[in-house]
């Protein structure tokens, strides 16, 4: 019987290491596919110039100041909302209360809405409604829209990861309801909250659809925020399904993968030292 259950554990060890290295061979075979391909398009001039003639000539900058610009305008709306409905839900609210449970699944089923169903939206309301026309505000609420479920879901898990026992001893030596969720749960809660900043700028950075509908595709750098932009992901699009330049193409590609590598790696370094500023 042990030799049986031994093998069992053999064989469930050996499916989930081979499915842990099948997700790094398609992440290594789809970024040297690109880093291959798109390389000898990458220049300084590449980096700094202007798109012209429809991104078959210059370089890409404007629509990395737009993909930076769009995420940007996203995660400072998304962030404080995210935030402060987990914290009432989590804190404020009864955990299997009736509201509690209709915003969760409110988020639930937010974040399973295609991104085309958040443009049309967007479109509708932002860029005609509201007269905000394709501008980056425009494309930062619409994205802001799609990730605040992200940004609700991961936070209430962090929250609920600190310890009772953090709340229960802050209120028995006089502390606030406030000042227990302010100064105890929520830093405590911190590198939790990174991990949703993080998700949800991965997913802006990378949406192709609802930016095109209501930030545009003008190849300008925008300043304001009521200037169109085009973000790396759009710019990728036209360069690819209307054969403008597959070479610009798989050196946009090549960028973005940077830029995602980038934001992640800088989000988990200030993960890990704010993990280690609460263990001390």
């Amino acid at each position: 019987m042990k030799h049986l259950h031994s093998i069992r554990e053999r064989i469930i060890y050996a499916i989930i290491w081979l499915g842990a290295l099948f997700v790094a061979l398609a992440l290594l075979a789809i970024v040297g596919y690109v880093a291959v391909k798109g390389a000898g398009s990458i220049s300084w001039a590449f980096l700094t110039e202007i798109p012209s003639r429809m991104g078959k000539e210059g370089g890409i900058s404007s629509a990395i100041v737009g993909t930076l610009y769009l995420t940007v305008v996203a995660i400072l709306i998304s962030t404080p909302l995210g935030i402060g409905a987990a914290v009432y839900l989590t804190e404020y609210q009864p955990r299997r209360s009736r509201f509690t449970r209709m915003v969760e699944i409110s988020a639930e089923v937010l974040a399973g809405i295609p991104s085309i169903v958040f443009g049309l939206f967007g479109f509708v309301f932002f860029v005609i409604f509201l007269g905000l026309g394709w501008s980056v505000l425009s494309g930062g609420l619409t994205l802001s829209l799609m990730i605040l479920p992200t940004m609700i879901r991961t936070t209430q898990e962090a929250i609920a990861a600190v310890p009772a026992e953090f709340r229960e001893n802050s209120l028995a030596l006089g502390a606030t309801r406030w000042q227990t969720v302010s100064r105890i749960v929520i830093p405590s809660a911190v590198p939790g909250i990174i991990t949703g900043i993080i998700l949800s700028v991965g997913r802006s950075v990378g949406e192709t659809a609802a930016v095109l509908l209501t930030a545009g595709s003008a190849l300008g750098i925008p300043i304001l925020p009521t200037d169109p932009a085009r973000s790396m992901a759009v710019h990728l699009y036209f360069l690819a399904s209307e054969g403008i330049s597959m070479e610009r193409a798989y050196g946009t590609a090549l960028l973005l993968i940077i830029m995602v590598f980038v934001i992640n790696y800088l989000a988990n370094l200030s993960r890990r030292r704010f993990s280690c500023r609460l263990k001390t």
